[in-house]
């Protein structure tokens, strides 16, 4: 059982969402806009968001910017009715985690939730301990990544994208196998793997100017650069 926020100005939508969302034995909270979503969010401390992109006063791309720019990286995935591929692209590089196209089967939605929260628990299990992979630093108990001496913050798509190429430094992973591995889909497009990697490498570049260890092999995929 999870709490979950559930924003859209649909407010039929939102019945039949938080129906489906409490039959799955969640604890749901309901917002139809975005600014009351946010205020929702800081007061309760969901384990999941779902959010219109479209609202009044506050909309779901400018939700999920005011969330990670105050540090807050709960899972959160972005609804809309525009079949296109740059709002796609945008709503990630602000650092939503997922992302469903109106109209949707509300199972899918579930699934893809459960997904996203079976992965935040991934910092409540046991592991066996932190690892390196030459100045990379990964915990994966806590989900926490750091670059040499410096934290950077990463959410858990981009924890599992940096998982995936460092468990075998060297090797070209296709996009469609890094979705795999991250997400245990590939229904969305595989290109928006592209943008996952450019905002890892822009949080790398920022600690570090010469950053390199993400490759792109083109027409085939990424692989971690080995040292030396």
């Amino acid at each position: 059982m999870a709490r979950i926020v559930l924003i859209d100005d649909d407010v039929s939508l939102l019945d039949v969402l938080g129906l489906a969302f409490e039959d799955a034995g969640h604890v749901v909270s309901t917002a139809a806009d975005g600014r009351a979503g946010l205020s929702l969010i800081e007061a309760e401390a969901p384990e999941a968001v779902v959010s219109d992109v479209t609202m009044p006063h506050l909309d779901g791309f400018s939700l999920c910017k005011r969330l990670r720019e105050a540090g807050n990286e709960v899972p959160l995935v972005l609804l809309t009715s525009r079949d296109d591929e740059l709002d796609e692209a945008l709503g990630l590089e602000l650092g939503a985690d997922d992302y469903v196209t109106k109209p949707f089967s509300t199972r899918v939605l579930l699934a893809r939730v459960a997904a996203l929260l079976r992965r935040q628990a991934a910092r409540a299990e046991p592991t066996t301990t932190r690892r390196s992979v030459g100045t990379l630093g990964l915990d994966p108990e806590r989900l926490e990544v750091t670059w040499g001496e410096n934290a950077l913050i990463t959410t858990v798509t981009e924890f599992r994208i940096l998982e995936a190429l460092t468990d075998r430094p060297g090797i070209v992973l296709s996009r469609a196998a890094i979705l795999e591995r991250v997400r245990g889909d590939t229904v969305v497009a595989e290109r928006i793997v592209d943008t996952y990697v450019r905002r890892l490498r822009r949080k790398f570049e920022a600690s570090d100017p010469a950053f390199d260890r993400i490759e792109t092999v083109i027409g085939a995929g990424y692989r971690w650069k080995r040292d030396g």
